[in-house]
């Protein structure tokens, strides 16, 4: 697996501290790791974008963005109302095989979810997925909504025959309700593939060589991690009567 695309079933679900716990995890096993963000929004020249702080907070990786748009919007829409060249899904892709030569792992981050449009042909994080042969790892919210939202990302890579590795949830509520205890056993049956990881709540804000030591056991072994889905599923499980 040197290259893994890494998605959200939408925007602010955990996805840019996720990426930076998958990195943390493969440098700490031993394994050099770059990062790519196919198109940073939202963020104005000398401020910090998502390849950054996932550099901050994991370590040394390779950072590296295509592409940089001020304004808060789909890349598509973001690029036209800059008058800035779109991304294009090949110029992803081919970033991503040029690091994936000199690394043992490529992260790509994408911007919201799965079909975010990067520019005006319609292209989007899926067709990068598809030109790489890369799996994609959904990251996904805990609670009530996020069945759906799962559901409809996965059957859109099944649908264009891209491998999805797992699910990983990006932020576990420190006192989960019903819904997000009953999620851990609906999310992988809706999604078609294991439940990989679930990052506590606020783990973007630990300093770095906190969240260093801690990513490994927030992340399933396919992840280079620790964490134990079923011993997770039974620490967490919802009361007698409401599974």
């Amino acid at each position: 697996m040197p290259v893994l695309v890494i998605t959200g079933t939408g925007t602010e679900v955990g996805k840019t501290v996720t990426t930076a716990a998958v990195a943390a995890a493969a440098l700490a096993a031993g394994r050099s790791v770059a990062v790519l963000k196919a198109a940073q929004t939202g963020v104005g020249p000398g401020e910090r974008g998502d390849a950054e702080e996932v550099a901050r907070l994991a370590g040394a990786v390779t950072a590296t963005e295509l592409a940089r748009y001020p304004e808060p919007l789909a890349p598509g829409t973001a690029a036209r109302r800059a008058g800035l060249a779109p991304v294009r899904p090949y110029e992803v892709a081919e970033a991503a095989a040029k690091l994936a030569a000199e690394h043992d792992l490529v992260l790509v981050e994408g911007a919201g979810g799965l079909l975010v449009r990067f520019d005006a042909a319609g292209g989007t994080l899926a067709d990068a997925a598809r030109l790489l042969e890369a799996p994609v790892l959904v990251v996904a919210s805990a609670g009530l909504g996020t069945l759906n939202t799962t559901e409809l990302t996965a059957r859109e890579l099944r649908f264009r025959a891209i491998e999805l590795l797992g699910v990983v949830i990006g932020s576990w509520p420190g006192s989960a309700d019903l819904a997000a205890r009953c999620n851990l056993a609906d999310l992988p049956e809706v999604a078609g593939a294991p439940l990989l990881g679930a990052l506590p709540a606020g783990a973007g804000a630990l300093p770095p060589p906190d969240f260093r030591r801690a990513a490994p056991t927030w992340l399933s072994p396919r992840l280079a991690g620790t964490w134990d889905a079923a011993s997770f599923h039974t620490h967490e499980a919802p009361p007698a009567g409401h599974a």
